[in-house]
């Protein structure tokens, strides 16, 4: 028995994979070494990344840099508390610099160490707020269907993918789920996310706004098959959100730190949130390191709160001194190589390859923002019907011809698609990037036969 058939065999033996089955895990591709966009098995075979790892190596694999920022400050101090009467110097310079790349209503970091744990401390910081301001009862979070927040408790209650719930309940009390932008262009509607926000609106009175702290959404949503709001959605969204007087959380996880060609992903619709959460690009997934953003207003609560109802929110390694340092420099490859902007419009340059696509009878929409692009996949390009379970076997084709995606598997309530989910990293070489749509109309065509 060989090196890696003995390396696999442990696997099967000893550990228990994330949406784990055993099925799905007979022939595991074995990652070894990762440069730029390409990452190498162990066979030495290579492939592109055409997902950034799991949404999140923005500046590419394989970048020394950040070995050497997480050695130096290991030799230095590995570990230090952020809690009361403690700091250090990484997590403060990241903070501040976080800061200033955020909207222009952002005033201060609390530090996590993955997007889940970051949408769970948003949460409790929405409670909180009202909570201080004596109005116990805002305590309700409203998210959408296809969102994806995480799947710890609370991050999976707010998920609006059923798959990700069905076996882990019941939910906790207090989430509410809205209709998301595209939701029913299946059925009809021919003018995307019309009455999304409204939708949105109407959940909050059928509760009662004086119950609703919050309402969460991805600027665009990823693990629910990239769907990118019309350019109303958010503003409106806002304006619903002040009027009631709701905080309105961006779950930036993925679309943070450059991903859809803005250093955050509101931006494009000149809309500031209440609290971000994030994750994900501030390393490029080279160490686990998240947080949330807060607002002036939010900030201003939780610093004028008397001692007695001060912000008890808290975790061993909030502010861990070496995932900050490497976050540092990680934020500073991106604005030294310019990767915001070359996001911007190498993104340009994959969507307008992928709509090439929309030849081929088994493609229906084409969308994306930035470095984050979705193909939807039908059954019948006539009746618009979606394609359920075909995506698998795409991915598999793409694989054998040397591109790694993801496939946001299709339901029928409301209907969408199998949908192929790609965002590279943002420093792909051009060349790379346009071997992408050329793999894929291979593999859907293999696919098909």
């Amino acid at each position: 028995m060989d090196g890696t058939t003995q390396l696999l065999e442990a696997d099967r033996r000893f550990l228990v994979h994330p949406l784990h089955h055993p099925d799905d895990h007979k022939t595991p591709f074995l990652v070894v070494e990762g440069k730029g966009a390409m990452l190498r098995d162990s066979d030495g075979r290579e492939v592109v990344d055409g997902l950034s790892g799991l949404w999140n190596v923005n500046i590419g694999h394989g970048r020394g840099e950040l070995a050497d920022a997480a050695a130096a400050q290991m030799r230095r101090i590995a570990f230090a508390s952020a809690y009361i009467g403690q700091t250090n110097e990484p997590a403060i310079r990241l903070g501040e610099k976080i800061v200033k790349h955020a909207y222009g209503n952002s005033a201060a970091v609390y530090f996590t160490t993955a997007g889940a744990e970051s949408n769970e401390s948003a949460f409790k910081t929405a409670r909180y707020f009202w909570k201080v301001q004596d109005r116990p009862n805002k305590t309700k979070i409203v998210s959408r269907i296809h969102a994806y927040h995480g799947v710890t408790m609370a991050a999976m209650s707010a998920t609006g993918m059923e798959a990700y719930r069905k076996m882990f309940g019941p939910m906790v009390p207090g989430f509410v789920q809205a209709a998301p932008p595209y939701a029913y262009r299946w059925k009809g509607n021919e003018e995307p996310g019309v009455g999304a926000a409204e939708a949105v609106e109407k959940l909050i009175l059928a509760e009662g706004p004086d119950t609703v702290a919050a309402v969460i959404a991805e600027p665009v949503m990823g693990a629910g098959g990239v769907i990118v709001p019309p350019a109303s959605y958010f503003p409106k969204l806002r304006e619903i959100c002040d009027r009631y007087d709701v905080l309105l959380i961006a779950d930036e996880v993925i679309t943070g730190f450059g991903r859809t060609g803005r250093w955050f992903a509101l931006g494009h619709w000149g809309v500031e949130p209440d609290i971000v959460s994030f994750a994900k690009g501030v390393t490029s997934g080279y160490l686990p390191l998240g947080g949330i953003i807060v607002s002036k207003r939010v900030h201003r609560a939780i610093e004028s709160a008397p001692a007695d109802r001060k912000f008890m929110h808290a975790a061993t390694y909030s502010g861990h001194p070496v995932c900050c340092a490497v976050g540092l420099r990680n934020v500073e490859i991106i604005e030294e190589d310019g990767l915001v902007e070359r996001a911007a419009a190498m993104g340009r340059r994959l969507l307008a390859g992928l709509e090439e696509l929309t030849d081929l009878p088994q493609v229906g929409e084409v969308r994306g923002l930035g470095m984050m692009c979705g193909v939807e996949l039908v059954t019948d390009k006539g009746s618009r019907a979606p394609a359920l379970g075909t995506g698998a076997r795409i991915g598999r084709e793409a694989m054998a011809r040397g591109l790694l995606i993801r496939v946001r598997p299709g339901s029928t309530d409301p209907a969408i698609g199998d949908t192929i989910c790609l965002s590279p990293p943002l420093m792909t070489p051009s060349d790379t990037l346009d071997r992408i749509p050329t793999i894929l109309r291979e593999s859907i065509a293999a696919a098909a036969a």
